[in-house]
């Protein structure tokens, strides 16, 4: 499965886009462990001292945020499926 990143966590996955081999039908939160242990410095970037993801953070499935779809973190990934994560980015 590929997962794209964007801005400052490109550094950290040492490119935009990864592949994960990780079964079809795995959660959004499945998916979010297996970054994080593929990329441990992406655990302060991602996730609180809860293990919850940063309220700034965004992960994307099909262009739709997580936090917004009904089943949130539960959401199953299919094939096909686009993932995307996005930190907060400042500027101006």
């Amino acid at each position: 499965m590929k997962v794209n990143f964007f801005a400052t966590l490109r550094d950290i996955a040492g490119g935009k886009t990864v592949e994960f081999d990780v079964d079809h039908g795995i959660t959004a939160e499945e998916l979010l462990a297996a970054i994080v242990k593929k990329f441990p410095l992406m655990d302060k970037e991602l996730l609180n001292e809860h293990g919850q993801m940063h309220g700034h953070v965004h992960f994307f499935i099909n262009g739709r945020d997580v936090q917004f779809l009904e089943e949130g973190f539960q959401t199953k990934i299919v094939p096909g499926d686009v993932v995307n994560v996005f930190p907060a980015v400042g500027g101006g």
